[in-house]
């Protein structure tokens, strides 16, 4: 899994952010439903902070589950691990380590989890502090040298093994759901809402969250979305959802090839771009759809 840059800001606490982000519900669409103002206009640095504010949950309770429903939830696993790992079966990931060369070192678990990234690092600290005799607490010294970097230092030759053989342990198991939606899902979906989107663009946003990581530089989740509100207003900001989320994920595939040529977007192509282009903003099934050439299916 790529990602931009080291993940600082996964393991910091959240602060409160500026005056810009007073929240009051303030709009409502054709059905009476009230929807959230917009935070589009913030920052990345505030957005992100935002987005994983404990208190927006209060704010937004009143909203449908979206993506968050259980079922859709399982699908959104489900579409990830299809780009992620060739598979529609995430729960068979949690023992996959592999480096498969693009600069990030050991990639790892359900969400890609990288050595050089710090999110491996957090998962595995934050493991070890409840389970300080796991398998791979004695690998910690050498994931915090390598960190931000490619580099296996340390880590050679025992590390796969090892993360493979605390992969069957539950606790691990239970740790890896709980730091992908710790950093990833909860905090991308919140931002959806708040945004006005519906369960694709929640979907669209967690992908995005998954694939170039939470960071606030332009090639990170957060620098993608700023950059996109400087082409369109979120539909809670009086804008078209469609509009607004076609234009993120042009600029979010710019920043894909930019990264690397070659680089495979059918994820975007021949998934979610032709969601939107069907109008399917509810994410309904089934749904058919491909990814590097193969074609999965969720009835």
């Amino acid at each position: 899994m790529k990602r931009a840059g080291c993940l600082l800001f996964a393991a910091l606490p959240v602060l409160a952010t500026a005056a810009v982000y007073v929240f009051t519900v303030a709009r409502s669409d054709d059905s009476g439903t009230e929807r959230p103002t917009s935070v589009s206009r913030a920052s990345g640095e505030e957005a992100k902070a935002r987005a994983e504010r404990a208190a927006d949950d209060k704010a937004i309770a009143h909203l449908p589950p979206g993506l968050a429903a259980p079922a859709q939830k399982e699908l959104a696993q489900q579409i990830v691990a299809s780009s992620e790992n060739s598979t529609l079966d995430w729960r068979s990931t949690y023992g996959t380590v592999e480096d498969s060369g693009d600069g990030d070192g050991y990639t790892a678990g359900i969400i890609g989890f990288c050595t050089g990234t710090h999110d491996l690092l957090v998962l595995v600290e934050r493991y070890t502090k409840d389970h300080p005799d796991n398998g791979l607490a004695r690998y910690l010294p050498a994931l915090r040298t390598v960190d931000g970097t490619d580099s296996h230092e340390g880590l050679d030759p025992g590390f796969p093994a090892a993360w493979k053989a605390e992969a069957e342990v539950p606790a691990f198991r239970e740790a890896q759901e709980e730091e992908r939606d710790r950093v990833y899902f909860d905090p991308a979906v919140r931002l959806a809402k708040l945004d006005g989107l519906g369960t694709l663009g929640q979907f669209i946003y967690y992908d995005a969250m998954v694939h170039h990581g939470p960071d606030t530089g332009p090639n990170g989740f957060y620098g993608l979305r700023e950059r996109a509100l400087k082409e369109a207003d979120t539909p809670s900001g009086g804008g078209d959802e469609k509009t607004y989320l076609d234009i993120f994920l042009d600029i979010r595939r710019e920043a894909m090839v930019t990264k690397k040529a070659d680089r495979d977007t059918t994820r975007i192509d021949t998934a979610q771009r032709q969601w939107l282009y069907d109008g399917n903003l509810k994410l309904a099934t089934p749904l058919v759809w491909k990814v590097s050439g193969e074609t999965y299916r969720v009835p």
